[in-house]
């Protein structure tokens, strides 16, 4: 007796519908992620955090970094929704403009991240021989220093640290854990028959990473990529919180939550350290939430 129920076709490592059998795996790995409900939830969650960060402007009367010394630790009010900080300065005006510096700084550090980590990985991967063993000893040599104490004795010999430097010590410091992914799914790819066939009709090195190599490694990098972001955001905000991130007067949610270190404010004021508290807990949340889901949909075994 014949069903309605669609069957699964294996195509390609994926068990996709018969539906899907004219989808590339691409596009079924994001179908696969819209169909995972916390997936969703955090994409709409970074969506929105990143649509205030944008527009910082209209939803932040105040200026973030202008001093009121007569305003000082003043309570919330319809003035300033969330009270003013030691200085002053109006809190809910930092916390807005503090997403837009806190999640630049995660965006770009964890995309300057990516390009050391693939280029990398992939003439490591690729070439293998005397090229691989110069990579994975570097690598190597960066995972056996620990990650804090190279940043902080990175950062505490630079003077002026901006956020170009900042994102660029965070990724010079944090590419190796990215590469040896890239390099072990490269170590996988090169063997494969189809590999070989771009080989034997004269492809290019160049044409077969870009062309094989790359895009049947896009599900890795993507997910890594994700959860590397929500890295970057916690890494900016500890470093900030004991002082050695982006300096005040710069608002970020690192350097709000610097309030929380004196004692007075943590008990009378926890307005001054609890929204950004929360502003990292839920974006790193939903930036995880995303990279699960991303992981999932990129599972070829699902």
């Amino acid at each position: 007796m014949q069903t309605n129920e669609q069957q699964p076709i294996e195509a390609d490592s994926y068990t996709v519908v018969k539906g899907e059998r004219h989808r590339s795996p691409l596009q079924i790995s994001f179908r696969r992620f819209f169909k995972n409900k916390l997936a969703v939830l955090g994409l709409i969650i970074l969506l929105f955090v990143a649509l205030v960060a944008i527009f910082a402007p209209f939803f932040a009367e105040h200026s973030p970094t202008k001093t009121d010394m007569l305003k000082i630790e003043q309570s919330p009010s319809k003035e300033h929704i969330l009270g003013t900080d030691s200085s002053g300065r109006d809190n809910f005006s930092r916390l807005v403009y503090g997403s837009r510096i806190s999640l630049t700084i995660g965006l770009a550090a964890m995309l300057f991240t990516v390009v050391i980590g693939v280029v990398l990985g992939s003439l490591s991967g690729f070439y293998g021989g005397i090229v691989d063993g110069i990579i994975m000893r570097a690598t190597d040599i960066m995972l056996a220093l620990p990650f804090i104490v190279l940043a902080l004795t990175v950062m505490s010999i630079v003077e002026n640290i901006t956020i170009s430097i900042f994102v660029t010590i965070i990724a010079l410091t944090t590419w190796p854990t990215l590469t040896r992914i890239i390099r072990g799914s490269f170590l996988t790819l090169r063997e494969q028959e189809f590999i070989q066939g771009a080989r034997a009709v004269g492809a290019s090195d160049f044409r077969i990473i870009r062309k094989h190599f790359l895009p049947n490694a896009v599900g890795p990098i993507i997910v890594n990529a994700t959860l590397l972001m929500a890295t970057m955001i916690i890494i900016e905000s500890a470093l900030s919180f004991i002082g050695m991130g982006i300096p005040q007067p710069t608002p970020t949610w690192g350097n709000m939550i610097t309030e929380a270190q004196n004692i007075r404010i943590l008990r009378s004021h926890p307005e001054a350290w609890i929204p950004p508290g929360l502003s990292i807990l839920i974006t790193v949340l939903a930036i995880n939430f995303i990279g699960d889901g991303l992981r999932d949909a990129f599972d070829p075994k699902k």
